[in-house]
């Protein structure tokens, strides 16, 4: 009898830890914002939540959608432990001054390379854009931690920043297995002219499309660009459309002869697409117009 009751025992024990696995392996939720047309910088920011805490993945440029990012948060009902900063351009950053005042006790985070960047740049920017920004410009710059490793983790699930061992580390993204999520950051766009003007050279270019291969080998079930707009293209088509502007950006720069005709023929093989100025501004810089 003894041990027929142990023997009961033990198995409900064994259920009780199958089914709290099962709760465990609940799947990571993904909330985009992305302010479209209505900010200066359409630039994506993600919230990823488990069952009691979250991380957010860039804090946007201007005060009002970073404000936005907050009042998303404390919707969600989680706590807020991390900040992670993916790259070193200020729509990624600048709104973290908010957000930090919302949430003081999560931690701000970015890899070595982009503290560098923002540390390195993040003056000027400010110089730069904040006469633009007016009221939404942050009162004070926030300079993210050294990351540790190449990963986050919530609640047992890991946020892994792949590319830090390749030969762009200042430009990565972040993969999340568990839901074979990519939150591409600076390397991708959707359904928007792609920004040229800081990746100047032919062995840049290779980088990156290497990047955007390593992406679809992946085979990932969500892609999340980095910037994006409505549009005819899918997000999960992604990698392949910056791919794709990629190669024709570097055809066209060869046989136009100065940036108005490099602009037109852009326009040509793109006529839907949205940021035309980050066009005009990139062909500048390709032909040599420009300094960057």
């Amino acid at each position: 009898m003894i041990q027929f009751i142990a023997r009961r025992v033990f198995a409900s024990l064994i259920l009780l830890g199958v089914a709290g696995a099962a709760l465990a392996a609940e799947p990571l939720r993904i909330e985009v914002y992305n302010p479209g047309p209505e900010a200066i910088f359409p630039v994506s920011s993600v919230i990823v939540t488990g069952e009691k805490e979250a991380v957010l993945v860039d804090a946007q440029f201007a005060r009002p959608q970073a404000e936005e990012l907050v009042k998303r948060i404390h919707q969600s009902g989680k706590t807020l432990t991390a900040i992670y900063i993916s790259h070193g351009d200020p729509d990624y950053y600048f709104g973290l001054q908010t957000i930090t005042e919302a949430f003081p006790k999560a931690k701000v985070l970015a890899t070595a390379q982009t503290v560098a960047h923002i540390k390195q740049t993040k003056d000027s920017k400010l110089a730069y854009w904040g006469p633009q920004m007016g009221d939404g410009a942050p009162g004070k710059l926030i300079v993210p931690q050294v990351l540790e490793g190449n990963r986050l983790e919530l609640e047992g699930r890991q946020l892994q920043v792949i590319g830090l061992d390749g030969p762009q580390p200042e430009r990565t993204f972040v993969w999340i297995p568990s839901t074979k999520t990519v939150l591409g950051g600076v390397v991708l766009s959707n359904n928007i002219h792609v920004w040229m003007a800081d990746t100047q050279s032919a062995k840049s270019h290779a980088n990156w499309l290497a990047t955007l291969a390593h992406i679809e080998k992946l085979q990932p079930v969500t892609i999340i660009p980095g910037h994006f707009l409505p549009g005819e293209r899918k997000s999960i088509d992604a990698a392949r459309f910056t791919a794709d502007y990629i190669k024709t950006f570097d055809a066209e720069t060869v046989k136009a002869k100065d940036s108005s005709a490099l602009v037109a023929a852009m326009k040509a093989h793109y006529p839907a697409l949205g940021d035309e100025s980050s066009l005009e501004l990139g062909a500048k810089v390709a032909k040599g117009e420009m300094e960057w």
